[in-house]
């Protein structure tokens, strides 16, 4: 008898377990709709995966203008402070303020960047170079940036939150 209790008692568990969650009321949940990407753009943005090295269309960009977020929009950073460091990625010195936010690295001894807007993975941020004056390196993946001409900033698309 005793196994028997023991076996029901398992049984309703797993009964119990896997039932479905209740529903719930889809209308007060707002879903963001990020822009649609490609499957290399999701493997950085939302996978944390870093392009090739010296393959992307940015590293050796020198056009004026600013960089956005490919997943939501988000301006993250100004031409005025890109670099070129030899890595074979674009390369800021600076973010515009509040638009990356900078976490520690799965690994712990890297420090990730993301878009504070919408969480996607940039890329890293180094220090101690001495590159330039502000002595920082926001190594950024192509595939998680869109780049925007000066003479076409007013056509900037809209944040996506």
């Amino acid at each position: 008898m005793k196994n028997y209790l023991i076996i029901c008692s398992l049984l309703f568990g797993f009964v119990a377990c896997s039932q479905e969650p209740a529903k719930s009321d889809s209308s007060s949940k707002k879903e963001t709709k990020y822009n649609k990407l490609t499957p290399q753009e999701e493997s950085v943005l939302i996978g944390k995966n870093t392009d090739r090295a010296f393959t992307g269309d940015y590293y050796q960009k020198t056009d004026k203008g600013v960089y956005i977020c490919k997943q939501c929009n988000n301006p993250l950073y100004r031409s005025d402070d890109k670099f070129e460091s030899h890595c074979g990625w674009p390369s800021f010195d600076d973010e515009i303020e509040g638009s990356v936010i900078k976490v520690p690295d799965a690994d712990g001894m890297r420090t990730e960047i993301i878009c504070s807007n919408c969480k996607g993975h940039l890329g890293h941020v180094f220090t101690g170079e001495g590159f330039t004056d502000k002595d920082t390196r926001h190594c950024v993946n192509t595939s998680s940036i869109q780049f925007y001409p000066s003479k076409d900033v007013s056509k900037l698309p809209k944040v996506i939150k």
